[in-house]
């Protein structure tokens, strides 16, 4: 089977087309035939070589975690009913206490039987594969915003995976939703997506437009988030989830105190085991399909273009969710 892998750690030239001999599933496992696998930022800072003391990958590997397609093939002990089945799964495997992502660029992918998560028939594969990850994401941040009724919600780098899912279900909820992102791409897909406001944070002045918010959901770190803090009001909440601008945006604790302002990190947001993780993927899921939300693939690439998906999001040329599709 295709798969491509990182031979070593780099820039996105580092990911190259391979093929290998294709999976077989031993007992408690299958086989999904993939038709779509998520790419996520996550994915191109371990391709550069980040992160080793808490995601301890080395090349070669084939990276991703996050595919969609047909149960194709199942291992002993396996209900064989799943054969067949359009489903959803996460190819992480457990490194002591922590886990790495294996397997998910590729043609075909070994999973736990108790990783199988079922698509709902109103989805298809590619919009659930995009929920895969962003849909726990979604759940974890309206928790610890705890948005009240009547509530001006900022949303930094909302053209995100997880930004558009949170502007679509904040708005479905009431709230007065700012989206904040940068580009006429970006802020006409939010405009489209039922934003109450839109600012482009590529323009001078966009704080002054903006004005004071009740809580921010800073999806871009660094000196963007940094600035939306300053809008929150005393008594606000500011969350902070994403590293678009390169890193956390880190507020002044002092500061934070004085204004009364609760600050909650993504180290701060409650960990997800397994059981948990599942459970609010099927909420997601579920929701999705009822019309809630859904999410907006921006880009799809073939397998082989990996490194072309990797490029598109580390230049912020990507909108929404990108995928593989093999």
């Amino acid at each position: 089977m295709r798969v491509v892998q990182v031979e070593e750690f780099g820039g996105p030239e580092v990911l190259r087309p391979a093929t290998v001999p294709d999976p077989e599933p031993g007992p408690g496992e299958a086989v999904i035939a993939v038709a779509a696998a998520d790419v996520m930022f996550l994915d191109t800072l371990l391709r550069s070589g980040w992160g080793e003391d808490f995601f301890p990958v080395a090349p070669t590997y084939v990276p991703g975690s996050g595919v969609g397609g047909l149960v194709a093939a199942v291992g002993a002990d396996v209900d064989p009913s799943w054969t067949g089945v359009r489903v959803v799964a996460d190819t992480k495997q457990d490194v002591g206490s922590r886990e790495i992502p294996v397997g998910g660029y590729a043609e075909r992918a070994v999973v736990a039987e108790s990783e199988l998560i079922p698509v709902p028939e109103a989805l298809d594969v590619p919009h659930a594969v995009a929920l895969l990850h962003d849909g726990p994401t979604l759940q974890s941040l309206l928790d610890a915003v705890a948005a009240r009724t009547g509530e001006r919600v900022l949303v930094a780098a909302a053209a995100g995976g997880a930004g558009v899912l949170l502007v679509q279900e904040l708005t479905r909820r009431g709230f007065e939703v700012v989206a904040a992102a940068r580009g006429d791409a970006k802020t006409g897909l939010l405009r489209s997506l039922g934003a109450a406001e839109v600012v482009d944070y590529g323009e001078d002045g966009w704080t002054d437009r903006v004005g004071t918010v009740d809580a921010v959901l800073d999806g871009a770190g660094s000196a963007l988030g940094r600035a939306a803090f300053g809008l929150v009001v005393e008594g606000g909440r500011f969350v902070s989830y994403g590293t678009a601008g390169g890193e956390f945006a880190s507020p002044d604790p002092d500061e934070a105190r004085r204004r009364g302002i609760t600050v909650v990190g993504l180290t701060d947001l409650p960990s997800l085991d397994r059981a948990r993780r599942r459970a609010l993927v099927e909420k997601t899921l579920v929701e999705a399909a009822a019309g809630h939300y859904r999410p907006v693939i921006g880009q799809t690439f073939a397998l082989e273009k990996a490194a072309d998906a990797h490029a598109a999001i580390a230049a912020r040329a990507a909108v929404g969710k990108t995928l593989l599709v093999p």
